[in-house]
């Protein structure tokens, strides 16, 4: 399937649309803008719920502690609820965190990420538990995102996927949990304890970076 390129900016007439009719791309990209948390799926605009409280922790969370793990080791780029366009798919997802390596930073467009990051992570809401558990699963796997964490707060379950690199066209396998850790496969030597994602059992990030081995005393 053809994808249209998007480098070049919408020069048509400003315009004012409703979410809840068919748009195109363009349109689309037109008229949502940074204060705008939607995603284009098959040429209709999806609105996405305002996040939650535990929501926003989490997220921010994360982003701290995934950032020092990157920046350290000088990895590549983690960005939170950017654009994302897959090959194949007629779709603009926003992912709550999304990670690509150095040596595919030619993917960072001016107002998306133009090809399948190596991670991404999403949290899971109630209005997006078919999005994130099924839809994305699949559509993530097929475009060849390495890595993929789906962490739904409410049921405290996390899951880690990755792509078999050997086999071609490789369904997902599970990351496997071992005594309550999980250790991501594109970001090497990074270990995660489940417990640490919710409330009761969220540590200061500090100390998460002094576990990890990134800070010491």
């Amino acid at each position: 399937m053809a994808v249209e390129n998007q480098q070049q900016p919408w020069a048509g007439p400003e315009i004012s649309v409703s979410p809840s009719r068919a748009m195109s791309e363009e349109e689309f990209v037109a008229w949502c803008d940074e204060d705008t948390r939607a995603e284009w799926v098959n040429g209709e605009a999806i609105m996405m719920s305002p996040a939650n409280i535990e929501h926003i922790l989490l997220s921010v969370w994360l982003l701290r502690v995934l950032a020092a793990f990157v920046d350290h080791h000088n990895l590549g780029v983690l960005m939170q609820d950017a654009q994302l366009r897959l090959p194949g798919q007629r779709a603009r997802r926003v992912p709550d965190l999304l990670f690509v390596t150095q040596d595919r930073q030619s993917l960072i467009g001016r107002t998306a990420i133009e090809g399948p990051p190596d991670l991404i992570v999403e949290i899971v809401s109630p209005d997006s538990l078919a999005r994130d558990w099924r839809e994305k699963y699949l559509e993530y796997q097929a475009a060849g995102v390495r890595e993929y964490w789906v962490i739904d707060p409410a049921s405290q379950h996390m899951e880690a996927y990755v792509l078999d690199a050997a086999q071609a066209d490789a369904p997902y396998r599970r990351i496997e949990e071992k005594e309550g850790v999980v250790e991501s496969v594109v970001l090497a030597g990074l270990k995660l304890r489940t417990a640490w994602l919710w409330p009761a059992g969220r540590p200061k990030v500090l100390d998460v970076l002094r576990e990890i081995g990134l800070v010491s005393g």
